[in-house]
């Protein structure tokens, strides 16, 4: 159950950073290598060398031979195969547990000398560049162990092997037992392995096509702050689109070739004025 808790805690730092992809990778790292590896690998490779039976009794020449047709055991080259693809995960974890504890002190302190709540933030561009990278070593491990797989054991188990050298005193034949079953299980482990590659080169391709997205969208808005402000419209003017910020003229004025109705004070001036005037005719006329 400890083993079991390990993961559990693996899984819960890792998708913080990972996408859906991640997540799937993650349950065929569990599922269909771990938990297959642990309860059918063992039961199936165990006696390997004790059933690789050789046709002659010189001592020394059967050890040798198993030496020559297995350099690697099978289930010990993929125990250190699981073991390599789970360096980067975990050392993301390490990184990630290392940075969320800084983050609640900075956030406890604030909190103390504001007397405010703190909360932690997104996830930095540098906890997102650490993921990226170690997904990208997680795939070159994978391609690593893949072609190292190819290139040791092939995909197929054949069930005689010819051994010749010292110590042997002449060509031997050598047999493995259960032949078949055992290349299914390498043509299945090697399935799964191409398998998590693929998800590991789509989550790859879909974390650096997220960050060049989040990349222009930071540029756009450092343009956009790079701009002059728009100065402030009036409230009640509407501006038309060729008016240079003049004011727009107001439809219920009178025209402009209209004369202004005269005030009060030009009233009683013009009164006056004619008073006099027939005042000044009454004389002359007596």
């Amino acid at each position: 159950m400890a083993e079991w808790a390990f993961l559990g805690s693996l899984l819960d730092a890792v998708q913080l950073q990972s996408p859906l992809l991640g997540r799937l990778w993650l349950v065929v790292m569990l599922i269909f290598r771990i938990l297959v590896l642990a309860t059918v690998g063992g039961a199936v490779f165990e006696d390997e060398q004790e059933e690789f039976v050789c046709n002659t009794l010189q001592p020394g020449c059967r050890q040798t031979c198993y030496d020559r047709a297995f350099p690697v055991s099978h289930y010990r080259f993929w125990l250190f195969h699981i073991l390599l693809l789970s360096a980067p995960p975990v050392l993301f974890v390490i990184y990630s547990r290392h940075q969320a504890g800084k983050r609640v002190g900075g956030a406890e302190e604030a909190a103390a000398a504001t007397g405010t709540l703190g909360t932690p933030g997104p996830p930095s561009r540098r906890a997102r560049r650490c993921y990226l990278l170690s997904v990208a070593l997680r795939l070159g491990a994978e391609v690593a162990s893949l072609c190292g797989q190819a290139l040791l054991y092939g995909f197929r188990v054949a069930p005689r092997f010819a051994c010749s050298g010292a110590p042997c005193p002449h060509t031997v034949d050598c047999f493995v037992s259960r032949p078949t079953e055992k290349t299914v299980f390498v043509l299945f482990y090697f399935a799964v392995g191409l398998l998590s590659a693929l998800l590991s080169v789509a989550e790859l391709g879909h974390l650096l096509w997220k960050g060049r997205a989040r990349a222009g969208d930071g540029d756009l808005e450092e343009a956009r702050k790079l701009l002059p402000p728009p100065p402030p419209q009036q409230p009640g003017v509407a501006r038309s689109p060729g008016s240079h910020g003049e004011p727009d003229p107001d439809p219920d004025a009178p025209p402009a070739y209209a004369h202004s109705a005269p005030d009060a004070d030009g009233d009683a001036s013009s009164a006056r004025s004619k008073a006099s005037l027939a005042a000044a005719r009454r004389d002359l006329a007596i």
